[in-house]
């Protein structure tokens, strides 16, 4: 059986894409791997064995282009709405709190955040299948 181990987006500015996953997420690197043309550095946390690999493209020096086929990473908290408080005090711009019900029951309880390079990522309470 398959085991999903991590999610790669490209970033310009490794500092900054570091920094934000710090302050955001407390994930730290792991590990950092360079290569001629390219940087792998890989983040996680104590809260799970997945990790986010950032991939920066040497010499490259315009944003990427995200399309429209990304949707978005996905985080789980235990208390959504001080997190986004947490957030906003951070200067980094969440979204509005979403409430997302379903047969009269709630669902999900989310807001959605920007990092530097503009991949989404999606802040969700833990309840239900967000555990």
């Amino acid at each position: 059986m398959a085991k999903m181990i991590h999610s790669m987006i490209r970033v310009l500015d490794e500092a900054r894409s570091v920094e934000f996953y710090e302050r955001a997420f407390g994930l730290s690197v792991a590990d950092r791997v360079d290569f001629e043309t390219f940087t792998l550095i890989y983040m996680s946390n104590a809260e799970t064995g997945f990790e986010l690999e950032l991939t920066v493209n040497k010499g490259r020096t315009a944003p990427y282009d995200l399309g429209n086929a990304y949707g978005h990473l996905a985080v789980s908290v235990e208390e959504v709405a001080v997190e986004r408080e947490r957030l906003s005090k951070l200067g980094l711009k969440p979204g509005e709190l979403v409430e997302l019900n379903r047969d009269g029951k709630l669902f999900g309880l989310f807001f959605f955040i920007s990092d530097p390079d503009g991949y989404k990522i999606e802040v969700l309470q833990r309840h239900g299948r967000f555990l």
